[in-house]
């Protein structure tokens, strides 16, 4: 949870407007970098030669000097936009530090770039988000070593390892970018590029172990191995329920949000947590565990010839097919793998072209246009219930943004938007797991969730700073808690939320709470964007351009912004409309616009929670 600063005895060294500033200059930090705020700081009043860790890591005792730390130390470095990578490095770190080695862990957007010159044994973990896009906190990292100003580095070896998501055609492509850059700027892989897809715990252990064991031996001098280490604080106890043991939530309400004449379906959830232990924060997100729908499963098994009730032993489990296809298999997301495999066994030389290099154009609109029956159905194979089951991805958990504030609602309830996946294509109705799943829940019916933080998605610790938020369709759900929890606290700052949807009278989601919000006083201002109620298609973008003047001004004045929503094209809008607005009404080059930008994501003052 971020806080204020504030020391328990103010002394007079420090002052009310030093105090004022350092709570300025820590306004927005994760605990993470508080941690290692309050580490760097007390080692310079102690002028002692100790490095401060990353929060959770240990700090040498006995360090040498600052410029020769960099040869004896391991840096492991993150960019992560749902949390996957960083627990990847975590893991990678705490092995590396458990050995006796010297360990720093950094996400990217805190990595000081300067320092890259000196490195000498780097590990970056790091995700591809979207259509090859980086994590936003990895942006500025990125941009660094593929631009001018990136050094050479023939000193440095460095391992990548890349998360990504096979059912997008630029799969692992900022970890792929990122290796090849490094090797081009002379710097040499102590281990191959690794990759790993949604469930990428086991690929991502193998890798990790096996670059650990390669740059043990790099760093292995006895002095190091024997240094001891002080830890910067206490590890907590394992938590009861996690993404591995998911908490059975009960269903409070499912209701639908929308108008009964809306051509979409859009639910609104209420779960208890009662029991759990899980604790939230506006901002984070909830994470489900979905089961296929029960109609899909039976197209999969008709489709195929396939006896649901046959018995399937994989991975030391041992299931009815069904089983498998309803909660063990992703069944309603193309990938690559699966693709192959399904070429391979129907034969059809369609399929096997689309799967060469160039043809990267027709693979990611395969990709988009058709779910694995669509496959099924056009191209026949014979699989039996091993090959499919063997081939299929695992089944891997949904993340919602949480839509309410514990300090409104309570500790033990969250709520949930969500749209519902349901659509004709090929001639058949297609659906969504976890938005189905989750819309055809009874009440008193048990969900499987877990808590996933989102430290990058917090309110500024000052209740006195502005805020901006722009979320069309579900992209709303993180502000409902915001100003559930901006108005609980009793913020003093302003609120101002873009929203946008397809009819005023159809899906203006919890309109009805927004125009109480707005005579109450806890949201200052509404700036609306349906699109398809006039002849001209109308967007949050063009809203945000409009109203460019005062948007600028609050955030010269100390505002922060927020975007949730669609990555693939709302985000990337909103964005360039952002830059519009800089340059128009902050009278910035191109250049400048971009740099004003960057720094307002550096600072934690532009965050993003998009998918």
């Amino acid at each position: 949870m971020n806080v204020a600063l504030k020391p328990i005895l103010p002394t007079p060294a420090l002052g009310e407007e030093r105090l004022a500033l350092l709570a300025r200059l820590t306004d927005g930090l994760s605990p993470a970098d508080l941690y290692w705020v309050s580490a760097y700081s007390a080692a310079l009043a102690s002028l002692a030669t100790r490095i401060p860790g990353h929060a959770g890591l240990a700090v040498v005792a006995d360090a040498p000097p600052p410029a020769e730390r960099p040869a004896e130390r391991l840096t492991v470095v993150y960019g992560s936009q749902t949390g996957n990578s960083k627990r990847v490095a975590e893991k990678l770190a705490g092995k590396a530090e458990a050995a006796g080695l010297g360990v720093r862990l950094l996400r990217a957007g805190a990595y000081p770039l300067r320092e890259l010159a000196q490195e000498r044994h780097l590990v970056v973990v790091i995700s591809s988000q979207g259509e090859g896009d980086p994590p936003d906190d990895a942006i500025g990292f990125m941009e660094f070593i593929a631009g001018k100003r990136a050094p050479k580095l023939p000193q440095l070896k460095f391992a990548v390892m890349g998360l990504g998501d096979s059912s997008y055609a630029k799969y692992c492509a900022v970890s792929r970018d990122l290796d090849a850059r490094l090797a081009e700027l002379g710097a040499t892989r102590f281990a191959a590029l690794g990759e790993a897809d949604v469930d990428f715990e086991a690929a991502a252990a193998t890798w990790s172990q096996g670059a650990l064991e390669t740059v043990k031996q790099a760093l292995s001098a006895p002095a190091a191995a024997a240094r001891p280490v002080s830890p910067l604080h206490a590890v907590n106890a394992a938590p009861l329920h996690s993404r591995e043991k998911p908490f059975a939530a009960e269903v409070l309400e499912n209701q639908r949000i929308v108008s009964r004449d809306s051509n979409r379906d859009v639910r609104h959830l209420e779960l208890s947590l009662e029991g759990s232990g899980l604790r939230y924060e506006a901002g984070d997100a909830l994470g489900v565990w979905p089961s296929n729908p029960p109609v899909l499963v039976d197209q999969w098994l008709s489709a195929l010839k396939l006896d649901g009730s046959r018995e399937v032993a994989h991975e030391g489990k041992r299931l009815p097919l069904a089983r498998w296809l309803s909660q063990e298999r992703d069944i309603t997301r193309l990938t690559r793998p699966l693709l192959a495999a399904h070429a391979a066994l129907s034969g059809n030389h369609d399929l096997q072209r689309v799967l060469e290099p160039e043809h990267k154009a027709d693979f990611a609109a395969l990709l988009e246009s058709h779910q694995p029956i669509d496959l099924l159905r056009e191209f026949p194979a014979a699989w039996d219930a091993d090959q499919l089951v063997a081939a299929l991805r695992p089944m891997t958990p949904r993340l919602y943004s949480i839509a309410s504030s514990p300090k409104l609602v309570g500790p033990d309830e969250v709520h949930l938007t969500v749209a519902v996946v349901e659509y004709e294509r090929h001639g058949s109705k297609h659906f969504g797991a976890a938005s189905t799943f989750l819309a055809t829940t009874d009440d008193d019916a048990r969900v499987p969730v877990f808590i996933e933080e989102n430290e990058r998605f917090r309110l500024p610790a000052d209740g006195s700073r502005d805020v901006i938020m722009i979320g069309p369709g579900t992209g709303i759900a993180p502000f409902r808690a915001f100003v559930q929890e901006r108005q609980a606290a009793g913020a003093s700052g302003r609120n101002w939320l873009f929203f946008g949807n397809r009819h005023f009278s159809q899906d203006f989601l919890y309109q009805v709470e927004w125009q109480e919000a707005l005579r109450s006083g806890a949201l200052h201002r509404l700036d609306l964007a349906f699109s398809r109620d006039q002849a001209e298609k109308l967007y949050v973008q063009q809203r945000v351009r409009e109203n460019g003047r005062e948007l600028y001004a609050w955030l010269n004045e100390g505002a922060h912004l927020y975007v949730c929503g669609d990555s693939a094209h709302m985000a990337k809008d909103v964005h360039e409309a952002l830059l519009d607005v800089a340059s128009v009404h902050g009278g910035l080059s191109a250049d400048d616009a971009k740099a004003w930008l960057a720094d307002l994501l550096q600072q934690g003052r532009y965050a993003r929670d998009v998918y």
